[in-house]
């Protein structure tokens, strides 16, 4: 099986309740490997860029105000379908949504603040991995 690899940010609201160790632990516990990690901040210009495919839609303000609140925690990971295994582990975009035992069912309230992105597909992978951690990564 191949491996894949696929970015995933520990958003601000997750940074600030203290639980970068148990979002990582998860996909861990799962057999994936976090190839890269690293910590920083998303500047609005960068969230515009991050986000642009929703820029039409009434809900973009408030991600931006959401990613850019304070740090976060980017991560490359990887392992055999590790875009489907951490999309699984993530749950559902809208916490209410999302399943109990999800990073998102178990610690999420509201949108926007669903505690993690991660990438969807191989291609939007690659992109967002050169977007966070530059070319080459």
């Amino acid at each position: 099986m191949a491996v894949e690899r696929t970015l995933v940010i520990i958003k601000p609201e997750a940074v600030k309740e203290g639980l970068v160790g148990e979002i990582l632990a998860r996909f861990e516990r799962k057999g994936l490997k976090i190839a890269r990690i690293r910590d920083g901040r998303v500047d609005r210009a960068l969230a515009r860029q991050h986000y642009a495919h929703h820029a039409d839609k009434p809900f973009f303000e408030g991600l931006l105000d959401a990613i850019t609140a304070g740090p976060v925690v980017f991560a490359i990971i990887e392992g055999p379908s590790a875009i489907a295994h951490v999309r699984n582990l993530v749950g559902a975009t809208n916490p209410i949504e999302a399943t109990p035992g999800s990073i998102r069912g178990d610690f999420a309230r509201e949108l926007p603040f669903n505690m993690v992105h991660a990438s969807d597909s191989p291609e939007t992978a690659e992109e967002e991995i050169r977007r966070f951690f530059g070319e080459g990564a």
